[in-house]
């Protein structure tokens, strides 16, 4: 068995309020140490939750929620369940009325390791003229209606409906809805950062 297989076997054997803490630290990519730290436990504690050793009360475990930048109820996902329904009227929505853009995010969380979000940006609308970075390591944009024109670290790329780009998301980018027609994007972005 690699070394792997008997972390994914070990994890398996976990109580699951502990394997979801975990899984939400490492995606967070926080230490047990800082976790611990932010949300005023000792290590030693944080590592025993974790592993299902011992059960914090419900104080506790809104600190450590607090500490993931989680709700308590993302710290009880059904994993057992095959898949995570998130029905339309239920997507977080984020309007940016400067920017004439708005955010559904089509995953229910940041506790998964993947991250979709469907932007509608009118036309003009965008990310601003100043080009920015996030934690994701990589992006997936497709454009579903509409064209939508992106520079990544100042490289100019119009886009057209079917067309998709991957990009690092750690290098500059901005976009811009130059069309005279809504454009409707899906942002794929692993690990999440929104």
């Amino acid at each position: 068995m690699t070394l792997q297989e008997r972390v994914v076997a070990s994890d398996a054997r976990l109580d699951p309020l502990g394997r979801q803490i975990r899984q939400l630290r490492r995606t967070k990519r926080l230490t047990l140490r800082t976790l611990a730290d932010r949300s005023g436990v000792t290590e030693s504690f944080l590592s025993q939750v974790e592993r299902g050793i011992t059960s914090p009360s419900i104080s506790t475990l809104r600190r450590i929620a607090a500490g993931l930048d989680e709700s308590i109820g993302s710290l009880f996902a059904d994993e057992a369940a095959p898949g995570r329904v998130t029905r339309v009227g239920d997507r977080r929505v984020i309007e940016y009325p400067g920017l004439r853009a708005r955010d559904e995010f089509i995953t229910p969380s940041r506790s998964g390791r993947l991250q979709v979000i469907e932007s509608v940006i009118e036309p003009g609308g965008g990310t601003g003229d100043e080009p920015y970075t996030h934690e994701s390591d990589e992006e997936c944009v497709v454009v579903l209606e509409g064209s939508l024109d992106l520079w990544i670290d100042d490289m100019p790329f119009h886009l057209e409906a079917g067309d998709s780009i991957t990009h690092s998301s750690r290098i500059p980018h901005r976009n811009k809805n130059t069309g005279r027609t809504t454009t409707r994007v899906l942002f794929i972005l692993t690990p999440p950062s929104y």
